[in-house]
């Protein structure tokens, strides 16, 4: 061991925020990458499908990136993986369930799944200066592991997603016995997940879910519509269960949902007798108390299925006053509005619409007080680095972890790029490395950012007002024009006295130039620009976006 050697632990994402996963470990020249997620985009992000994190930082330090390790299979640690391994040529370690999504989605982005390394429970391998072993624990997909790197200062122990779930419905019970093992050995720092910190108690287990599908599907007397996280496989097979005891065949709406279901079955993760699934194209051959329809959109996605349902614009599918839908997941945070919008679609078509978290057919998959504290005096760790959560729930985390004796300056609430620098003894905040949100829109990686964003924003606020000149450079008249064109600000033929006054302004400012060479055009699409929208905005109170556009003849 170098005694100059320092271990960095970087959040890239994941920190004051839900969603995009990814921890950075770094000793030396060896970097671990702790998953590779997306979020959602908020309301704001206007046009944007998907937000990753920025990975200049790993760019910047490829040759040095030993392996990924994906803790488990949803989006928010999986999605951005495709475009790291665009760019970055490493190999992957997940559980069998977790690269079996992976693969389907390399393949949409024609990226080789050459790399991807299947590791379980137990297992423990050797990359650069690091040994990484897994953890089986709980969560609300199949095969979630916990990470553990040992490194020559000690050892970090990352929980992933995780919550204590006593009677899991697939029997894998988490491995709190090795948590504390390592808690025994010594563990030097802790990141743990953070979703749950507000919520005090322990969180139910999914078993509980069964009860609650079992009540619904027996008081239905048309067809079930049930939608969850696609990657949920234990709920889904509940809903499954169900279906088969109560003579229910099951058809599946949603890319992301035939995808899940098909890789899991294929996988062993998931029990569906022969006869039960059907196409969408079969339904009608069935009496409606006899469906089940497993779809997406629990998130009030505008082109996932449900909404679709709910807009009546799914061209497969309608749905009718007598269908019963079940909303087995809550609201990610920022979709409330969406997920609302959605559901009183649904109520005014006369639809039976199960949502409340009160119904117990959802549960968290992240545990809550209790489970983080035991998992604290189980670790026992000299540091605390609250992960996976905004910024109250690690402010949340952080005070539980002094609760039970761990001394407050050791400690560390952070944000995505800070630095986080350790010695077997010490731990310090050391500066931050570029971090922050990539958007994704359409093809496009990163080329729309914040100041499209804002010009969207206003063009959604105000609209746009364009106005077309054509003039001749050399004299610097005008032959033709001005003319103006309204998109999103006002109706032209309802306003024609206020289009009137604006042709004459951009008139007046033009004529300030006439008889004179016009060398370029920037001075006067300013003016224009300037003297319009004040006085557009001392008629309206609005300020459009002005784009004057010159022709030169």
């Amino acid at each position: 061991m170098n005694k100059n050697e320092k271990l960095l632990i970087i959040p890239l994402g994941g920190l004051g925020e839900i969603g995009k996963n990814m921890t950075v470990f770094r000793y030396g020249d060896d970097i671990i990458v702790v998953d590779s997620g997306l979020a959602f985009p908020e309301e704001d992000m206007l046009g944007i499908d998907l937000v990753i994190p920025d990975m200049s930082y790993l760019f910047d330090n490829k040759d040095k990136i030993k392996a990924v390790v994906l803790t488990h299979g949803h989006e928010d640690h999986i999605g951005s993986l495709f475009y790291l391994l665009r760019q970055v040529d490493v190999p992957v370690y997940g559980s069998r369930l977790t690269l079996g999504l992976v693969e389907g989605r390399l393949k949409e982005y024609a990226v080789s799944d050459r790399n991807l390394i299947p590791v379980g429970p137990g297992d423990a391998i050797t990359l650069g200066q690091f040994e990484v072993g897994f953890i089986r624990v709980n969560h609300s997909i199949a095969d979630a592991l916990a990470v553990y790197l040992k490194t020559p200062l000690g050892t970090v122990v990352h929980t992933g997603d995780f919550k204590l779930d006593q009677t899991p419905v697939d029997g894998q019970i988490i491995d709190i016995h090795k948590f504390a093992e390592l808690g025994n050995q010594g563990v030097l720092v802790l990141l743990s997940d953070s979703t749950n910190a507000e919520r005090e108690g322990y969180t139910k287990s999914e078993r509980t879910v069964s009860e609650a599908l079992d009540e619904h599907f027996s008081s239905a007397k048309g067809r079930i519509i049930l939608t969850t996280f696609a990657s949920n496989v234990s709920r889904l097979q509940q809903a499954i269960n169900s279906a088969c005891e109560y003579g229910r065949k099951v058809a599946l709406l949603g890319r992301s949902m035939v995808t899940v279901i098909t890789k899991a079955t294929e996988l062993g993760y998931m029990t569906i007798p022969e006869g039960v699934l059907i196409g969408v194209d079969e339904i009608g051959r069935y009496p409606e108390n006899q469906i089940l329809i497993l779809t997406t959109g629990s998130q009030g996605e505008p082109m996932a299925a449900l909404s679709r349902l709910a807009s009546r614009s799914h061209r497969s599918l309608e749905l009718a006053p007598g269908d019963t839908v079940l909303i087995a997941a809550n609201p990610i945070p920022g979709n409330e509005r969406s997920v609302g919008r959605t559901i009183d679609a649904l109520l005014r078509l006369g639809i039976h619409v199960v949502y409340e978290r009160s119904s117990g057919i959802h549960v968290s998959g992240h545990g809550s007080q209790e489970e983080l504290k035991l998992i604290l005096n189980l670790v026992r760790p000299k540091f605390l680095i609250p992960v996976h959560g905004e910024h109250r729930m690690l402010k949340q985390h952080g005070k539980l972890a002094t609760e039970i004796g761990i001394p407050k300056e050791n400690v560390f609430i952070g944000e995505n790029g800070h630095v986080f620098e350790f010695t077997a003894e010490t731990g310090r905040f050391a500066g931050k490395v570029t971090a922050g949100k990539i958007f994704v829109d359409g093809l496009g990686v990163g080329d729309v950012g914040n100041i499209v964003i804002r010009d969207r924003r206003q063009l959604s606020k105000d609209g746009v007002l364009i106005v077309v000149v054509t003039l001749d450079k050399a004299r610097g008249c005008i032959l033709d024009g001005p003319d103006i064109v309204s998109r999103g600000f006002v109706y032209v033929r309802d306003s024609d006295a206020l289009i009137d006054e604006s042709r004459k302004i951009v008139k007046s400012v033009l004529e300030r130039f006439e008889n004179q060479p016009i060398t370029e055009w920037a001075p006067l699409k300013a003016g224009i620009r300037e003297a319009l929208g004040k006085y557009l905005f001392a008629k309206t109170g609005r300020r459009p976006m002005i784009l004057p556009i010159i022709m030169d003849l």
